[in-house]
């Protein structure tokens, strides 16, 4: 594939550079990311894949957008308000850059999907914010193959990781399994600042760019966590031993996808 003049000027800043220059350009051009939640890290994720020229992305949310939201999900505007989630960032992405498919699903990931919708794309970016879907979102990706970036915010605090199928530990190996419901306020009960979600949320584009262009070191093996109050970042080493994983491990326990919110429902009953 030969670029074209036009995609030569508006990428011309990534081909300059040595890590990138054509051929990492095309390998973006040819990418496919799947984003899981279009709202405050999916949105600056889907923007500036969307500018990098990364050809398709999909987007997976079954929310509307809501007043609330446009504090920090910046592909959404006030005339977006009530419109699915999906179909504003698929909107603003179309304006933004014409070489860029995007594949929308207006859904919930669960057990039943979530291997179907990650199956076709080269990298996952895990944008949700609650315990239940990022543990379906790590073990399906586990078990499909497929290398993600995990990410969570609230109040002024934010961390990130990236999971490469037999290069580090997954999401699962570090946090072993989701806390009781209640326990972890969410970003709606305890607030967030809403440019975290941008500091963040590029973080985790830089990590699927620099997977697609295979350039740099990604957070594989590691935990970055940001605080904004004191302009902090920290590394923190995960442990190399994934062999007693429960998902990931020599001899996995889980085989199958858990959707914990419909366990917890069928406890009660």
């Amino acid at each position: 594939m030969a670029l074209t003049d036009e995609q030569i000027e508006r990428y011309s800043r990534h081909i300059i550079l040595k890590e990138v220059g054509a051929k990492g350009q095309k390998k973006l051009l040819e990418a496919k990311v799947l984003i899981i939640g279009a709202g405050g890290l999916g949105a600056p994720v889907a923007m500036y894949l969307a500018a990098a020229g990364v050809g398709t992305i999909g987007i997976a949310d079954a929310d509307e957008v809501d007043l609330s939201n446009l504090q920090r999900q910046i592909i959404h505007g006030t005339a977006d308000v009530g419109k699915a989630k999906v179909k504003s960032a698929a909107e603003t992405i179309a304006q933004m850059n014409p070489d860029v498919k995007v594949n929308t699903y207006r859904t919930f990931v669960s057990s039943e999907n979530i291997r179907e919708l990650i199956r076709d794309y080269d990298f996952i970016i895990d944008g949700t914010d609650n315990f239940p879907a990022k543990f379906l979102i790590n073990d399906a990706c586990v078990m499909e193959k497929k290398p993600f970036c995990h990410a969570g915010i609230i109040r002024f605090k934010g961390q990130i990781m990236t999971y490469v199928p037999g290069e580090g530990p997954c999401y699962r190996c570090v946090f072993k399994n989701p806390p009781p419901k209640d326990a972890v306020p969410t970003c709606k009960q305890a607030g967030v600042i809403g440019a975290m979600g941008g500091v963040i949320g590029s973080l985790q584009a830089m990590e699927a760019i620099k997977y697609i262009i295979g350039k740099g070191e990604l957070l594989t093996g590691k935990l970055l966590t940001y605080d904004a109050l004191t302009m902090e970042f920290h590394t923190i080493k995960l442990p190399k031993d994934t062999h007693n994983c429960a998902v990931c491990g020599d001899h996995p326990t889980i085989t199958e996808l858990i959707d914990y919110e419909q366990a917890e429902c069928d406890m009660k009953k």
